[in-house]
C-alpha cells in the first residue's frame, strides 16, 4: 500500500500552471514538515514536494498561502529524466489525492495563526471549495 499522510506548513505560496494538450491544471508547492524525534530543544524540519492535479490544484492555488498549516494525504511518486547533458535526475514527491486546512488565521488584525479545525474524531475536517472558511 502506498499511502501518505503529512502535517506541515506551505513553504511558498503553490505554483498553478496548466499542461500542454489537454490544459489540465497541475499545483506544485512544498512542506515544512517538522520531524517527531529531535533532541531537546532542537528542532529540524523535512521539506517535501507536493504535486496536486485538477480541481484540487485549482483549489490549493486558490487557498493555500506560505505558511498556512495544512493535511495531505496522497501516494509517494518516484520518477527520473534525462537533461540535456544525459545527465539522470530522480525525483520523489507526493501526489496529492486530499488536501485539508489544518488552522486558519484569526479575524483580528494580527495575522497570528488560530486554532485548528475541529471535525471527525481524528480531528481532520474534509472541506469542499464552496466550504472555505473567512481569514
Amino acid at each position: 500500500m502506498n499511502k501518505v499522510v503529512l502535517m506541515g506548513r506551505l513553504t511558498k505560496d503553490p505554483e498553478l500552471r496548466y499542461t500542454g494538450g489537454n490544459k489540465t491544471a497541475v499545483a506544485t508547492f512544498a512542506l515544512a514538515v517538522n520531524r517527531r524525534f529531535t533532541r531537546e530543544g532542537e528542532r529540524k524540519a523535512d521539506f517535501i514536494n507536493i504535486v496536486a492535479w485538477d480541481k484540487n490544484a485549482e483549489f490549493c492555488s486558490k487557498h493555500f498561502i506560505k505558511g498556512l498549516q495544512v493535511v495531505v494525504v496522497g501516494r509517494i511518486q518516484t520518477r527520473t529524466w534525462d537533461d540535456n547533458e544525459g545527465k539522470r535526475h530522480y525525483i520523489t514527491e507526493v501526489i496529492a489525492e486530499e488536501t485539508y486546512f489544518a488552522d486558519r488565521k484569526k479575524s483580528g488584525e494580527d495575522g497570528q495563526q488560530g486554532e485548528a479545525f475541529q471535525g471527525g474524531a481524528d480531528g481532520f475536517y474534509p472541506m469542499d471549495e464552496d466550504d472555505f472558511p473567512p481569514f
